[in-house]
């Protein structure tokens, strides 16, 4: 049975953990072959030993432009070609008062979030016009749709993802290049505690409290939800920021 990314190339970055290594394996699943990029290089080369030949690790700042660069070169220089960009690495500063994130905390968090994405799609651009197809994957987040006190910068972020992906969505669709992005409620992550402040089963009861279906999202409902919009089913489907949350949003 045909699998639904065979032939595909994925480069997804972040890919050692938590979202980007559901979406790494459920790609490789379903017959992508999927660089798994990673700034932990340990990490990134002991997921892709365990996805076998289908996989590669690549060490990687994706705040920098020659890191960037070379993720892109290596992907295509392994597998041929790549069809799918996952910008998937990010971070967040602490829960709490706006005014005591430091100006390297929000330095960090904007690197990560936004430039990143600013430089994969400088550096990946080229190669999708050449294939006259791709797609590229933003990882925004509820708190770019309905922020909560206590994110404010990361909030500010995700707005960003959005609005970069809606605008990268119209630019490109001449290229038959797609963009769009996920925008996952709380999610099962190794970053779930600094996102509420600490990890208490007060909290969680909190959080749980502002998602109609009541329960946390796991990094599978991510991944499938990635998996369909990195698909040729969603090929009519651009400039989308698809909610995976429980109906937060609603």
């Amino acid at each position: 049975m045909t699998k639904r990314l065979d032939g595909k190339v994925a480069l997804i970055t972040g890919a050692a953990q938590g979202l980007g290594l559901a979406m790494a394996e459920t790609f490789v699943r379903e017959g992508a072959r999927v660089a798994v990029v990673d700034i932990n290089g340990d990490a990134a080369h002991a997921v892709a030993e365990r996805l076998g030949e289908a996989a590669i690790g690549i060490a990687a700042n994706v705040t920098k432009t020659a890191d960037v660069e070379m993720t892109i070169a290596a992907t295509v220089e392994k597998f041929g070609r790549l069809d799918i960009l996952v910008n998937n690495a990010g971070s967040t500063h602490a829960n709490g008062p706006f005014e005591n994130v430091t100006e390297e905390e929000f330095d960090r968090v904007f690197a990560l979030n936004v430039k990143s994405i600013y430089l994969y799609s400088k550096a990946v651009v080229a190669t999708m016009r050449a294939q006259k197809s791709g797609v590229i994957l933003n990882l925004g987040s509820t708190a770019g749709l309905r922020p909560r006190p206590g994110l404010v910068w990361y909030n500010a972020t995700k707005g960003a993802v959005h609005n970069i992906t809606q605008s990268l969505a119209l630019e490109l669709a001449p290229d038959n290049i797609r963009v769009c992005a996920l925008a996952p409620v709380a999610t099962e992550t190794p970053l779930l505690a600094t996102f509420m402040g600490g990890d208490t089963p007060e909290k969680r009861a909190r959080m749980l409290g502002i998602v109609p279906l009541g329960r946390l999202g796991q990094p599978s409902d991510v991944a499938n939800a990635a998996l369909y919009l990195a698909s040729d089913e969603a090929a009519f489907i651009t400039g989308v920021v698809l909610e995976v949350d429980g109906g937060r949003c609603v």
